[in-house]
């Protein structure tokens, strides 16, 4: 065998050896290969949870299921985000008609010390009532944060101790019938535009 012609074996395992590497960690870090759903980790995206609704009555992910719902973690005293994605999600419904009754909205708060079911309630009379609070206890509300690879932080505020604002992820999720994470949802277009993208999944 010519020198060449090592040279180019030696390039091509390295390059199948990257390869397979590259495929060990993708599967790893995302779960599978894609999914049903398009997107890399999606089934690892979404699951169980047992929380409490703006009522105080149980709410849990098989509540959620036999029809498409949008999940968005927030808090009753953030000062934009939540309320403008609250609003964009009502708008939407509203933008769905008769339809609206057969799709589902689900606001989790990622501060339940202050969000307690009559905080949420009082919070979501401003909303589509179709829009469910979920709260719970610490415990829940992290279990529920970590089934939706949700990032959420209290943030002390620097002119009161006692004060505080939470980051957290803003992504509003698309789940399926089957409570499926099917893909991030954009509100940001028009709220005929969102209520037709979610309209496919009736």
């Amino acid at each position: 065998m010519t020198t060449r012609a090592s040279h180019v074996l030696l390039v091509v395992a390295a390059f199948l050896t990257g390869l397979v590497i590259f495929l060990g960690v993708f599967v790893f870090a995302t779960g599978n290969l894609g999914g049903s759903s398009g997107v890399p980790g999606a089934s690892a995206i979404g699951g169980p949870f047992q929380l409490l609704d703006q009522d105080g009555k149980a709410i849990t992910d098989q509540d959620m299921k036999g029809r498409p719902f949008l999940v968005f973690f927030g808090y009753t005293h953030c000062p934009d985000v939540c309320p403008a994605t609250l609003f964009e999600v009502s708008e939407m419904m509203r933008a769905l008609g008769k339809d609206a009754d057969r799709a589902g909205a689900l606001f989790v708060t990622v501060d339940p010390e202050r969000d307690t079911p009559a905080a949420m309630k009082d919070y979501l009379s401003s909303f589509d009532p179709r829009v469910r609070g979920a709260t719970g206890d610490r415990a829940a509300i992290d279990a529920a944060e970590k089934a939706y690879r949700v990032y959420a932080k209290k943030v002390p505020s620097d002119k009161d101790k006692d004060d505080y604002s939470m980051d957290h992820t803003a992504l509003v999720y698309l789940m399926d019938k089957q409570g499926r994470f099917v893909a991030p949802f954009s509100l940001k277009r028009t709220p005929a535009e969102a209520a037709a993208e979610l309209r496919k999944y009736l």
